[in-house]
């Protein structure tokens, strides 16, 4: 089965998810600095066979570009450029507080300061909703 990783990217900071070998769960996988992240997938992406890149796209609301719009933009591009994979836009709308939520059910609350934790949780949400969107 294909897998897929998911990618909630930040300018300071970048949360990834990953599938399962059946490519029907999505799970937390880690949270980096953003200057590292092209260098940890060039080891990640051959290793774990990835098919495809799921790239949170952050939008407003009302779905006017926000202040990383373009640079998520300008990351597939790169992307593309460096795996010759797909990278699909996922809206990531509503993810960071979706994650400090699913944080706090899970009884973690005093974690929801740990943004590495957010972001990470923030991925699995986003490939999570394209796995369910594109029956993955």
């Amino acid at each position: 089965m294909d897998k897929a990783i998911g990618i909630d990217f930040g300018l300071k900071r970048t949360g990834i998810a990953i599938t399962d070998d059946s490519g029907i769960i999505a799970s937390p996988l880690i949270a980096i600095a953003s200057e590292k992240l092209m260098a940890f997938l060039i080891d990640l992406i051959p290793k774990q066979k990835i098919k495809v890149i799921v790239l949170g796209y952050p939008t407003s609301m009302d779905g006017t570009d926000t202040h990383i719009t373009e640079n998520v933009r300008l990351l597939k591009e790169a992307l593309e450029k460096q795996f010759n994979l797909p990278v699909e836009l996922q809206d990531e709308r509503m993810s960071s507080s979706r994650a400090m939520q699913a944080i706090h059910q899970g009884g973690k609350a005093k974690q929801k300061k740990n943004k590495g934790l957010v972001d990470t949780i923030s991925a699995t949400l986003i490939l999570q909703d394209y796995m369910e969107s594109y029956e993955f």
